[in-house]
């Protein structure tokens, strides 16, 4: 019979081993930075490698040079002496683990670029020691952990499984997102070996709340493409039908309402200007890579992606097309007001974001460009850098077309919608306004 008491299992000597030690996260970006603060946060103390010598400098100073972590976290973190950024790699001995959150960007060709990775692995070779736990959390096709980082440091005369525990856990950051952060978001974990997965199970623990182990890193670097691809293909779903719905001259925001009514077997996505941020742009054409490696063609995944991609053209044609029936005038010459450049709302990122499309394709058309966005005040677009207007600005106030890109919180949509002759909504941000000078998308 149970005595009712809850029996607590101890924790093995691995699992106790990462308690408050030392953790390098290379790569202080918008993955990088909220992991470190949430390691050190959990008591560990981090060191934060990054090339860029400004911002490690910034770090150190204790600036937010992340929106999406709270704020005067790194300035509390460094006053407690639990963290610290450099540019040395040398300082990689006094870690107990190296996690890598490094770009994983295409190149020209879209194929993938995994030179930031390789880099930062050949970087902290020379100055790994026995014991050290390694994790790429980097979005890659499968096999980049056994067929790229592995090697390199079994060249180094490291075994992987005795001497280095190696292991993939994707990231899952979701900017913004006000309810879901690095700590309490599920996060997929593997190793190289049974040992590694270990090793990387305790590494996490008392970290992050829930740990979903999966078998080996491949099937965890194909779950991270999954759940970005699962998003660009709907999103190019509905942003195909938004183009028909366009043709046909009904609202696809009417029709998503419907249809979004239905309790069961439906899960709205909503259209845009495109698609950006640094995966779901990128993802399909990781997988579409490695695919051809097995004579397997992601068609239909890459149709998806070319649907999206697409579709900054067309806000340009539209924007074209509606300033001449509208307003009676040529796109050449006029005033265009792109409200948001950041990729989603309430965010200062704005990598792979379509505003860049759209303000190259206005501009060549012969539109004087300019943007606002309170979050990102520097936005370049090929050889051009552009500078955030204030609303209450002259050039914001005087734009004969306003593009709303991105449906920042605190815009007052009204006031915008009053003001300017005419409105291209690609976010449904006016939404339950009824003027004439409103299109949307």
């Amino acid at each position: 019979m149970s005595s009712g008491k809850r029996v607590r299992r101890k924790k093995t000597h691995r699992e106790r081993s990462f308690q408050k030690k030392v953790v390098g996260v290379v790569g202080m970006g918008y993955v990088g930075v909220p992991l470190a603060v949430t390691f050190g946060e959990a008591g560990h103390r981090v060191v934060g490698f990054d090339i860029n010598e400004q911002r490690v400098g910034r770090l150190n100073a204790g600036e937010d040079v992340i929106l999406d972590v709270p704020r005067g976290a790194v300035k509390r973190l460094r006053r407690a002496k639990r963290f610290r950024a450099t540019t040395r790699f040398s300082a990689v001995r006094e870690c107990d683990a190296v996690i890598f959150c490094v770009p994983t960007p295409l190149d020209e060709h879209k194929q993938p670029d995994l030179g930031p990775v390789k880099s930062a692995v050949e970087a902290v070779v020379p100055f790994l020691r026995r014991g050290q736990v390694l994790v790429l959390e980097s979005t890659t096709f499968p096999g980049t952990t056994t067929e790229i980082i592995k090697p390199r440091i079994e060249r180094a005369g490291w075994r992987i499984g005795r001497d280095i525990f190696l292991g993939f856990s994707p990231e899952r950051v979701d900017p913004g997102n006000p309810r879901f952060h690095t700590k309490n978001t599920p996060k997929i974990i593997s190793g190289v070996t049974a040992e590694c997965l270990r090793r990387v199970r305790a590494l996490y623990s008392g970290v992050v709340e829930k740990l979903v182990e999966v078998s080996r890193p491949e099937a965890a670097e194909m779950a991270k493409l999954l759940e970005n691809i699962f998003r660009n293909v709907n999103i190019a779903l509905v942003n195909e039908l938004m183009l028909l719905c366009d043709r046909m001259g009904l609202d696809i925001w009417e029709v998503i309402d419907a249809a979004g009514t239905k309790p069961f077997g439906f899960m709205p996505f909503y259209p845009g200007p495109g698609v950006g941020g640094h995966c779901i742009p990128i993802d399909p054409f990781y997988l579409s890579w490695k695919a051809r490696e097995y004579d397997f063609f992601t068609d239909f995944i890459i149709l998806s992606a070319e649907v999206n991609d697409n579709i900054p053209y067309f806000v340009v044609e539209k924007t074209v097309r509606e300033a001449n029936a509208r307003l009676g005038v040529a796109i050449r010459g006029l005033r265009v007001l792109v409200i948001g450049v950041a990729f989603k709302p309430n965010i200062d990122d704005p990598r792979n974001s379509p505003a860049e499309k759209i303000i190259a394709g206005l501009g060549k058309r012969g539109a004087r460009v300019s943007y606002h966005d309170p979050y990102v005040p520097l936005f370049r677009v090929g050889e051009k850098t552009f500078r955030s207007v204030s609303l209450a600005s002259r050039t914001a106030r005087e734009a004969d077309v306003v593009i709303i890109h991105t449906n920042h919180a605190g815009i007052d949509w009204r006031e915008i919608a009053r003001r300017a002759p005419l409105v291209i909504d690609t976010r449904n941000a006016t939404k339950g306004l009824r003027r004439r000078n409103i299109v949307r998308i």
